[in-house]
């Protein structure tokens, strides 16, 4: 493929990018945990529907460590709603395990990263690049709609 061509689509796509993006509380932070839980959150529900959900789970579940000590039935009260609990349960266990084994650290890196229960690639990348900057791709359905359009 043409460099041009490219570099084009790249800064088309971020010129899109800037125009149309959403003001999302989760794109306020470089917090990885908070960028992780949003991206649980965001798996198979809209993204207008996880706004109050996410804002209610940080406020009431703020770091890392007050999700690893909650009770699960208190976790599972504040997801109620967004349905797929396996989901929060998988977050709350995960998150005990970057406590236990990363001191509440969540990894920097793809291979600790992955090791975590429900992370995921695409988690992965997500958490990697947003919270530490590192260029990891998170490619989800969204995203190959938009390349199998454009190419």
């Amino acid at each position: 493929m043409d460099k041009d061509y490219s570099r084009n689509f790249s800064r088309d796509l971020l010129q899109w990018f800037y125009q149309n993006r959403r003001n999302l509380p989760w794109r306020q932070t470089k917090n990885p945990y908070h960028i992780w839980v949003s991206e649980v959150m965001l798996q198979q529900t809209q993204v207008d529907t996880v706004i109050p959900y996410y804002n209610e789970f940080i406020q009431r579940f703020p770091t890392l460590f007050d999700l690893a000590e909650a009770e699960e039935e208190s976790v599972l009260k504040n997801w109620e709603g967004l349905g797929y609990y396996s989901r929060a349960r998988n977050l709350q266990q995960g998150v005990r395990e970057v406590v236990e084994k990363y001191g509440g650290k969540v990894p920097g890196n793809k291979k600790d990263i992955l090791s975590i229960k429900g992370i995921g690639p695409y988690t992965a990348g997500a958490v990697l690049s947003i919270a530490y900057n590192i260029p990891e791709p998170a490619v989800d359905g969204n995203v190959m709609r938009v390349l199998a359009r454009f190419f």
